[in-house]
């Protein structure tokens, strides 16, 4: 498992961790029952403290992400299809939130800010 932390992100680590950890299990990188990392070996690795750690466990666990079994480990759950569905598009919905509240900053039109999107797919059905 590879996760890169920035401590100059304005994010907290363990919302960084999270965040990665999350994505490799939706992305299915990580699978159902895949052992993730002790605490303490995580910790060493990423040179963070153990709280960080168990809080970026903890909320995974949380999340219904993964399973912490006291002793054995962290284990990833299996996803549920519906509910991986339902967690993506709130996800896009709050990107779109975000990218809409940055739009009106700058004052760009709802068309402008499509044809931006529009942009943006193509760059990257070209890069596919």
């Amino acid at each position: 498992m590879d996760l890169i932390i920035q401590n100059s992100s304005d994010e907290p680590i363990y919302q960084q961790m999270y965040n990665q950890i999350k994505d490799q299990i939706l992305s299915g990188q990580l699978k159902k029952d895949d052992l993730l990392p002790s605490i303490r070996k995580l910790s060493k690795e990423l040179k963070v403290s153990v709280i960080t750690t168990t809080r970026a466990y903890t909320e995974l666990e949380k999340d219904g992400y993964v399973t912490i079994v006291q002793g054995k480990g962290c284990y990833v759950n299996s996803i549920d299809n519906s509910i991986l569905e339902e967690r993506i598009y709130s996800e896009i919905e709050d990107n779109f939130s975000q990218i809409l509240r940055a739009a009106r900053l700058v004052d760009l039109s709802n068309e402008e800010v499509l044809n931006h999107f529009k942009m943006f797919m193509e760059m990257e059905d070209n890069d596919e």
